[in-house]
């Protein structure tokens, strides 16, 4: 049964369900898998070394589904930064419409998505309200609201989702999906209710049978718990959460020590080659890599397929669930009268009958003195 939001709507998928742009994630396996499930696979521009390589994965991509897929262009500091409208130009000369940016200073290349003929759907994440309205007046189509427990960067004001995502509800004059502790069909019933148009998902995509990582970082997923992440980074203002492990137990340390605060101390610790490389070789110890606290909600590595089927029935059943609980008439309470503590009371039973040794306690409106 399709869903009918604005998401859905504008990109042409069944479930309102996005699968956000990883690093050393979003290859063709994964994005193509998403898309002929019902959701929006993306691919990560910036896992591809070189524009050109980002084109032959675009191609890749095409040759695997015949669905809506989009990609993922984050634009983060660094010493030699890549050439950010070379990877924009070949989105665009490859014919993708649907770009999920992110990171600092989008406005240039946001311009030059949204200056193509036909011009791009852009879908932008903020982890602030006030940074989500700075996107708005760029012209984005659709904010990806981060949430505190979000996986990788969470920015700096530790707000989580419940709030977020209300108060974009409040102030935002575009649509937004919810980003950050989604993994089940019941979360993204919560995540329509508080007025997203759906929801993205990082961390619960990567535990899926297609997902191009190791088996055993899969297995370490289900097997984690909701507290086992850590944040990293804070000191630096560039916070990032992590799934907690030997290294980021060693940067944390560095962190919390260091009497320089000098960020090469920790930098060999945060190195992404290493992280690439834990997602190659199995061992969970080996480098940081991104997690959100969700993995304490998977429990199991399914095909995207029955993933997204799963998420699709739960949240139909939530959502009728929800609605069977207004009612015409308010029904009769069914404790009225009963003493607390007294299981065996049955409603309809005299009120009036006293228990030999206990103080008799009653709603309001049937006090006795």
């Amino acid at each position: 049964m399709p869903f009918n939001t604005a998401l859905t709507r504008k990109l042409g998928i069944r479930i309102p369900v996005v699968q956000g742009g990883m690093q050393w994630v979003g290859y063709a396996e994964m994005a193509s898998a998403v898309s002929n499930a019902g959701g929006l696979g993306i691919l990560t521009a910036l896992t591809q070394p070189t524009p050109e390589d980002l084109r032959k994965e675009i191609q890749r991509c095409k040759t695997m589904t015949q669905y809506p897929f989009g990609v993922n262009l984050t634009l983060l500091p660094a010493m030699v930064p890549p050439d950010y409208g070379a990877y924009a130009q070949v989105v665009l000369d490859e014919g993708i419409r649907i770009v999920e940016t992110a990171g600092n200073s989008p406005g240039p290349i946001i311009k030059k998505l949204k200056e193509a003929n036909p011009p791009c759907v852009i879908l932008h994440k903020c982890t602030t309200i006030r940074h989500a309205m700075s996107a708005v007046k760029l012209g984005v189509d659709f904010l990806s609201i981060d949430g505190f427990e979000c996986a990788g960067h969470v920015g700096e004001t530790d707000i989580t989702n419940f709030i977020l995502l209300s108060r974009a509800r409040q102030t935002m004059p575009v649509p937004f999906i919810a980003s950050g502790g989604f993994a089940d069909g019941q979360g993204l019933a919560a995540a329509l209710s508080l007025g997203a148009e759906g929801i993205n998902m990082g961390t619960r995509f990567m535990c899926t049978v297609e997902s191009p990582i190791h088996h055993n970082i899969k297995q370490a997923i289900v097997e984690a718990q909701e507290t086992d992440t850590e944040l990293v980074l804070r000191r630096w203002k560039n916070t990032s959460r992590l799934f907690k492990n030997k290294v980021t137990d060693e940067a944390t340390r560095i962190e919390r020590e260091s009497t320089t605060g000098k960020f090469e101390e920790v930098a060999p610790f945060v190195s992404g080659k290493r992280g690439r490389q834990v997602f190659l070789n199995g061992d969970k110890d080996f480098g940081v890599w991104t997690a959100g606290q969700v993995i304490g909600l998977i429990h199991d590595i399914p095909t995207c397929e029955d993933l997204l089927s799963r998420i699709e029935r739960e949240a139909i059943e939530t959502l009728s669930k929800a609605s069977s609980l207004i009612v015409d008439k308010q029904p009769e309470p069914d404790i009225r009268g009963k003493p607390i503590g007294d299981i065996k009371s049955d409603p309809r039973s005299d009120h009036d009958k006293k228990v030999p040794g206990e103080a008799q306690i009653y709603d309001i409106g049937k006090a006795k003195l």
